[in-house]
């Protein structure tokens, strides 16, 4: 008999407090070791597989979601517990007190 595999959403929550990315993910049934989380260019990728051999079916799931701008994806943590995943990173804020170098363009010299 064939294996079915059917690609299904992942319901996602995103909250931005206090200089704190949080990503809540809803995996229910799905083993941590079949989850795969990817950052690359400031897009989280997030994967995983679950299997249930008895009706030789295999559902795969997936998310991507931009990151806020200042997001340290390098900084970035997970934990699986009881079906929902948390992901969480620091995101370098932009106010009061940071200063954001302008842009020139390169002096023009004419010569006579």
């Amino acid at each position: 008999m064939d294996t079915v595999r059917e690609t299904r959403a992942i319901h996602v929550e995103e909250r931005l407090t206090d200089g704190t990315y949080v990503l809540l993910a809803e995996l229910p049934g799905v083993d941590a070791e079949d989850i795969e989380i990817t950052i690359r260019g400031g897009v989280l990728t997030l994967r995983a597989q679950r299997s249930v051999v008895a009706a030789e079916k295999q559902f795969l799931y997936g998310h991507y979601t931009p990151l806020p701008t200042g997001a340290k994806g390098d900084e970035a943590t997970a934990q699986y517990q009881h079906g929902v995943l948390t992901i969480t990173m620091p995101v370098l804020e932009t106010g009061p007190g940071t200063r954001v170098a302008p842009v020139r363009e390169p002096l023009s010299v004419t010569v006579p």
